[in-house]
């Protein structure tokens, strides 16, 4: 038993074996560019969770996507193995902060595998056309009500703002009002709200979209913690060069 986990260990503290890992997963994605045009199952994929997608196709399709998985998944546990292992070795440096600045962009980047986990097991997207006073279901049983769709358009007779005012209710309780525009959706309870168009003739009208992103919050986390890493692995690079 012990030497069956010290083989692992040795296997996922290779840098030998992220080398493999990467070029299978280029491969893998290679493949997937080849299948993705010449099959119909692939016109669904954006609009529905990763897995639950992958399911409902068959394997002859999604195969290479298997596969990616797996190897990011492999690759997830050499950079989380390799980056712990590195910071107990030299934890005791004296240069600690340029020893821990790689192994935070690392943990950005596990971060950033994670959000996109979360994401593909359980998101959700939908779209609705919506009317001033029409009113739609959310999948969370709260009903969202379209009040105003206010459209500004310019001398030259082109939109040039839009806004669309909504109430959420839950039964016939009113528990929020917000305001929608272009680039700045609404968020409750894990959904958002995002317009997407609008038509100001014959009737206002707008194209909502509703998603679910559960790993959106851990994304932002791990932009922030690779973008950090590196910025401080880069100013830190620079003054030791500098002397």
């Amino acid at each position: 038993m012990k030497n069956i986990i010290s083989n692992m260990l040795t296997f996922f503290l290779s840098l030998r074996t992220a080398i493999w890992l990467l070029l299978g997963l280029i491969l893998m994605l290679f493949f997937g560019a080849v299948i993705m045009p010449s099959r119909e199952e692939f016109s669904t994929i954006n609009s529905n969770p990763l897995f639950g997608w992958l399911k409902d196709n068959p394997l002859s399709a999604t195969w290479w996507l298997w596969g990616s998985i797996i190897l990011l998944s492999l690759l997830t546990a050499n950079t989380l193995l390799c980056s712990v292992e590195s910071l107990l070795k030299k934890r005791q440096h004296r240069k600690w902060l340029l020893i821990i600045s790689p192994q935070i962009i690392h943990i950005g980047f596990l971060f950033i595998l994670l959000a996109h986990f979360l994401s593909s097991a359980g998101s959700f997207k939908s779209n609705a056309v919506a009317y001033e006073g029409s009113a739609f279901l959310l999948p969370n049983n709260l009903t969202v009500k379209v009040n105003d769709i206010n459209i500004n358009i310019n001398p030259s007779g082109y939109i040039s703002d839009w806004a669309v005012n909504i109430e959420y209710f839950s039964g016939s309780e009113k528990i929020k009002e917000d305001s929608l525009s272009p680039n700045s959706p609404s968020f409750y309870k894990g959904l958002g709200i995002y317009l997407k168009d609008i038509q100001p003739y014959p009737l206002k009208a707008v194209l909502l979209e509703v998603s679910k992103e559960p790993g959106a919050a851990w994304a932002l986390v791990g932009g922030i913690l690779f973008m950090l890493g590196t910025i401080t692995l880069l100013i830190l690079k620079i003054k030791r060069e500098s002397y």
